[in-house]
């Protein structure tokens, strides 16, 4: 590659990525300056709890600011920017930041790599096919490394949800039992299960505020289980939902509704335990049988092959 390209492209990243810091800046100062306005006029707004929230750091800024200079830009459709908001929210990822920080991180990423594997590869004297062929793996890499991340802390997230379903459960029939209504009863469990289950504490505490705000209570348990899209929560919403519009005892259905989920796991841990004889039979004829062979029949070739000698 010539070397004046490089310099080129060198120089257009530096000035994107300055461009996106200067803009990270100027919505932080911003964002400064309408909290304290709306603490002035006493309507201080509760912190939204979330992942990207609180970028605070400077690599983080800069790549947040990309982000929102890509966003802004049209350059991606808005189909595709709700779609990575809702991928991103099922991650629990959330908050003003999120969606800037992983567009901000695809860009950089995806241009930042390929330069990268440019400049080990020069160091190494390699041909230019072999460059280019590594240059376009590095992009690639780049390109999907964000989604690949997003999507393992997406499935973590929903592994928690799915972990701390039936305590809350367990809780709510005890809040129930004790007469709190649903929203005080989800405000209560979502306080008494954050240091077990955070992720399932960060749902109620969303439901908490949504209840609070709507006159619908449908239209926040429709909301927890769109945002979680996990199975479980849905049907634990579809519950809510049902016996708040039929004027089923709650108790009774999120009783219910605890055990099948425990039956559930049960079920779970038991086809796992059931693979355990398949996955094992491969280690075994790769590494126990062998030993067992030469214990069982290494004394017996010795002596084939001490008689062999003599002979």
């Amino acid at each position: 590659m010539n070397p004046t390209l490089l310099a080129l492209a060198a120089i257009g990243w530096l000035a994107v990525a300055g461009g996106g810091a200067v803009l990270a800046l100027t919505a932080a100062r911003q964002r400064k300056v309408r909290l304290r306005l709306e603490a002035a006029r006493g309507r201080m707004v509760a912190a939204q709890p979330g992942a990207a929230d609180g970028v605070h750091a400077l690599p983080a800024r800069l790549v947040a600011g990309l982000g929102h200079l890509i966003a802004r830009s049209g350059v991606l459709p808005g189909r595709t920017l709700n779609e990575l908001e809702q991928t991103l929210t099922a991650a629990g990822l959330r908050g003003a930041n999120g969606l800037a920080v992983f567009v901000g991180a695809k860009i950089m990423l995806f241009i930042g790599l390929p330069m990268l594997a440019f400049v080990a590869l020069h160091a190494t004297s390699a041909h230019p096919p072999a460059q280019y062929m590594m240059m376009g793996g590095a992009a690639l890499v780049g390109l999907l490394a964000p989604d690949y991340t997003v999507r393992q802390v997406r499935a973590r997230h929903l592994a928690a949800l799915q972990r701390g379903l039936p305590d809350a459960l367990d809780l709510m029939v005890i809040c129930a039992q004790a007469g709190l209504g649903l929203e005080t009863a989800i405000a209560r469990v979502a306080e008494e299960v954050h240091a077990a289950h955070p992720a399932i504490a960060r749902e109620f505490e969303a439901t908490s505020r949504e209840l609070q705000i709507t006159a619908e209570s449908r239209l926040a348990l429709e909301s927890l289980a769109r945002r979680t899209g996990l199975d479980s929560v849905k049907r634990f919403a579809a519950t809510l939902t049902q016996s708040l519009h039929y004027g089923t005892p709650l108790v009774t259905a999120l009783r219910t509704l605890s055990g099948e989920l425990r039956q559930e796991a049960l079920t779970r841990f038991e086809e796992r335990a059931a693979r355990l004889p398949v996955m094992l039979t491969l280690p075994m004829v790769v590494f126990i049988l062998p030993c067992v062979f030469i214990v069982v029949g290494g004394p017996a070739v010795l002596r084939i092959m001490a008689a062999l000698h003599h002979a």
